[in-house]
């Protein structure tokens, strides 16, 4: 199907038994140009791996966030005990192809983890990401004992001052953050503000103490994750985060990628149909100035393949 095509035609997606467009709008609706490095990119129409290495080609090239010799995390969701094909986690293929490309750029070292919320040694192996990590030649490492985690303070913050962080985020010279657009129970959607969730201990305490404003206040953290690339191929529509069944997912054929996380967020949650203004800690992002939700400003580069 060519572009003409495919702006013709429009996709319809269902979500929780309600008709709504998702990514045809998003693709279709223009909501900045520039002439310079995009601000954000947004693919779709075909495989992960493939989506990917355009979209990191479009946003300067990995060598732009990468540079020789440093070491790297890669921080998928690995959280849930489940096969690939339920998407409740980050697509195997694709953090192994964000893996290979740290290494052209001349990284030294490729770490990943996920603090999981099922067993971290099934979590792991049956995502297939243990896997691709290894075939990849990074390295897995586990998030499943407070001993690996260290105190740090948010100044800024309204809930989340101070918290137990991986101390892999502390010490490697910056991190990718790449998670996987799904429904969440709890706050509507799950992508890379939340993602962040993985990286430390008391995860609780963000349940116990306003959900939202916690995930929010994290962002504050001086170490932000150089890049985001969001998941959006196979998507689960309901019953997140874990999911029953593939009948809770619809296959977007999406991927997004952008350094900045708020954008990422807004236009993940535009594609999937949902208004980021109702999304608590999207919201609450904005207001404490850590990024816009408006893209309207935003070099947005979007490529169908």
């Amino acid at each position: 199907m060519d572009r003409r095509d495919f702006l013709k035609k429009g996709f319809l997606y269902s979500l929780s038994g309600s008709l709504i467009t998702t990514a045809s709008g998003f693709f279709s609706n223009v909501f900045g140009k520039g002439n310079s490095l995009p601000d954000l990119v947004a693919v779709r129409g075909s495989d992960p791996v493939t989506m990917y290495k355009r979209g990191i080609d479009e946003i300067g090239g990995m060598s732009r966030f990468v540079k020789r010799g440093q070491t790297v995390v890669v921080k998928p969701n690995i959280g849930w005990d489940v096969p690939p094909e339920r998407a409740a986690n980050t697509n195997p293929h694709l953090v192994k192809a964000i893996i290979e490309s740290c290494y052209e750029a001349g990284a030294r070292r490729v770490y990943c983890f996920d603090n999981t919320c099922d067993n971290w040694r099934r979590s792991y192996k049956n995502s297939g990401i243990e896997d691709a990590v290894n075939d990849a030649n990074g390295q897995m490492v586990p998030g499943n004992q407070e001993r690996y985690y260290h105190d740090v303070d948010i100044p800024g913050t309204k809930k989340l001052k101070n918290v137990k962080v991986h101390e892999l985020l502390m010490e490697s010279d910056l991190y990718i953050n790449v998670p996987v657009l799904k429904h969440h129970g709890s706050t509507t959607l799950t992508i890379a503000m939340k993602n962040l969730m993985g990286v430390v201990w008391d995860r609780r305490f963000y349940h116990r103490n306003d959900l939202h404003q916690c995930i929010a206040d994290f962002c504050l953290f001086e170490r932000k994750p150089k890049l985001n690339i969001v998941d959006a191929y196979l998507v689960m529509t309901k019953n997140g985060p874990r999911g029953t069944s593939t009948s809770d997912l619809t296959r977007m054929k999406s991927l997004l990628i952008s350094p900045d996380i708020v954008a990422i967020d807004s236009a993940s949650a535009r594609l999937f149909g949902a208004d980021p203004n109702n999304i608590g800690h999207m919201r609450i992002a904005e207001k404490l100035g850590i990024g816009s939700l408006d893209l309207s400003k935003r070099n947005i580069e979007r490529v169908y393949l």
